[in-house]
C-alpha cells in the first residue's frame, strides 16, 4: 500500500479500520505529522506550560477543548482512532499499547497534537539528503539526553532527541533546511560527538530502531517529541494516553505552512 494512491482523508480511513497500522515515517510526504498527548483537563494548563517554555522539543500545532476528539488542523478526523498505535499510561506506568483509545476518552481529557520531525523528511529528500531508517525500513532512532526541560508545574523531564546519520556537509545542509520548520522542531541541535547529549551508545536507543552509520558519517540529533510523553507521565496522572513511538497523527497541514519563510 502506497501513500502516493491515497488522499489524507482515505490513508486517516485505512488507520482507523486497522488496514494500517505500522509506523508513519516516509508517509505522506508534505503533510504535518504531530505528536499526541491526552491528559485530564485539571492539568491541560500547566502542560501547556510547559510546552510554551519549551518549544523545541514540543512545538504547539493545535490543542483541543476538553473532551473534543476532532482536530482544527485535520477537520472530520478523530484522534481516538485515526493514530496507528496509542500508549496507555497510569500514574506514570506504562500499561498497554492499543490501536483506538475510544474507550479511554472522556469529556475531561484535553488533546495536544505537538510537531513531528517526520514532517520535514520530504524537503531533505528532495535535498539529495538521506534518511536511514526510511532505507532500512525501521523507526528513527531515539534517545534521552542529559539536557533538562524547563519544568512547569509537575511536568519536568529531560529532552528527547532523534537522529539520523549523515556525513559532516550533509549535516550542515540538512540544518539548512530544516531550520525552516520551526514548528515541526526545526535546526538540529547537536551533531557528532553523542556522549555531549549524555548518549552511551548509538546502539541501543531509548525509543526506535538503531540504524546503521556507513564510514565517513556522524550522527545528527534533532529534538524529539516524545518528550513530550515523557513530560506528561513524569507527573504520574490516572491517566495519559499518548502515541506510540513513531506512529504519528498525519494532519491536512502542509509541511511548507509550517516554515518561517
Amino acid at each position: 500500500m502506497s501513500e502516493t494512491t491515497l488522499s489524507l482523508t482515505e490513508l486517516r480511513a485505512q488507520i482507523r479500520s486497522r488496514a494500517w497500522t505500522t509506523l508513519t515515517s516516509g508517509v505522506a510526504k508534505g503533510f504535518v505529522q504531530g505528536n499526541l498527548v491526552m491528559l485530564p483537563k485539571s492539568h491541560a494548563f500547566e502542560f501547556l506550560l510547559f510546552c510554551t517554555r519549551n518549544p523545541k522539543p514540543c512545538p504547539i500545532l493545535d490543542v483541543l477543548e476538553p473532551g473534543m476528539v476532532e482536530p482544527s488542523i485535520a477537520p472530520g478526523a478523530d484522534l481516538r482512532t485515526d493514530l496507528p498505535r496509542y500508549r496507555i499510561y497510569r500514574n506514570g506506568v506504562l500499561t498497554e499499547e492499543v490501536e483506538d483509545v475510544t474507550a479511554y476518552c472522556n469529556g475531561e481529557m484535553v488533546s495536544f497534537l505537538l510537531g513531528c520531525s517526520f514532517s520535514f523528511e520530504r524537503a531533505l529528500l528532495e535535498a539529495g539528503l538521506p534518511i536511514r531508517n526510511m532505507e532500512e525500513g525501521k523507526n528513527v532512532s531515539m534517545y534521552i539526553t542529559n539536557r533538562a526541560c524547563v519544568a512547569a508545574g509537575p511536568f519536568h523531564t529531560p529532552m528527547v532527541v532523534s537522529m539520523r546519520p549523515m556525513t559532516s556537509g550533509q549535516a550542515v545542509r540538512a540544518a539548512q533546511i530544516t531550520t525552516r520548520f520551526e514548528r515541526t522542531h526545526g535546526a538540529p541541535i547537536h551533531w557528532g560527538d553523542p556522549e555531549i547529549l549524555g548518549i552511551r551508545n548509538l546502539d541501543e536507543p531509548d525509543f526506535g530502531d538503531a540504524v546503521t552509520l556507513h564510514p565517513g558519517e556522524i550522527p545528527v540529533f534533532w529534538a524529539c517529541g516524545v518528550t513530550s510523553a515523557l513530560a506528561a507521565t513524569s507527573a504520574a496522572l490516572p491517566l495519559v494516553i499518548t502515541h506510540a513511538p513513531g506512529h504519528m497523527f498525519i494532519s491536512d497541514l502542509r509541511d511548507e505552512e509550517m516554515t518561517l519563510f
